[in-house]
């Protein structure tokens, strides 16, 4: 888990195709389908029910992104946590990189492009009410799992390994 941009679907995506397991990502299960993406809230206990049927019976898979507030249950059935950090710039930096890539060729919706670099920017604001680093940290430091801390600024390889080598 981390900050949009902090590379946490990356590194998930990393350790299960190391692993040979499946990766679940929580923006698929928070959201309904639909384009653009990312505009209906699927309801709380829909999004639990499909996670608790689509991949949490499996013998092993890897989670990413963030489950504060809604997924506590799901986090519960998770044997650690990993935690990356990235410097605000170079963060927004891929996350234009990434929205870029995505979008190639296809016309942006510049309201909703904004809005979102904007709730993004918030991350690391202590005042921010929506998904913070200071809303991580205090979520965090309530889990019985252990938490690597990470920054993300190595490479996806690098990172991997540092999970891998991990002894909680």
């Amino acid at each position: 888990m981390g900050a949009s941009g902090s590379g946490t679907t990356t590194l998930a995506r990393a350790l299960a195709d190391h692993w040979a397991v499946p990766h679940a990502d929580a923006d698929d299960y928070f959201w309904t389908p639909s384009i653009p993406p990312y505009v209906t809230k699927r309801p709380q206990s829909a999004r639990l029910t499909l996670m608790r049927e689509v991949f949490v019976p499996r013998e092993a898979w890897v989670l990413s992104g963030s489950m504060l507030g809604w997924g506590e249950a799901i986090v519960a059935d998770c044997d650690a946590v990993v935690f990356l950090t990235l410097d605000q710039t170079e963060r927004l930096r891929r996350l234009e990189a990434r929205e870029a890539q995505r979008r190639s060729g296809e016309a942006i919706d510049e309201a909703a492009w904004g809005a979102f670099m904007a709730w993004a920017s918030s991350y690391d604001d202590p005042e921010f009410t929506g998904r913070s680093r200071a809303g991580h940290e205090a979520w965090l430091a309530q889990l019985e799992q252990p938490v690597l801390r990470l920054d993300s600024s190595r490479s996806p390889a690098e990172l991997r390994d540092a999970v891998l080598t991990w002894e909680p």
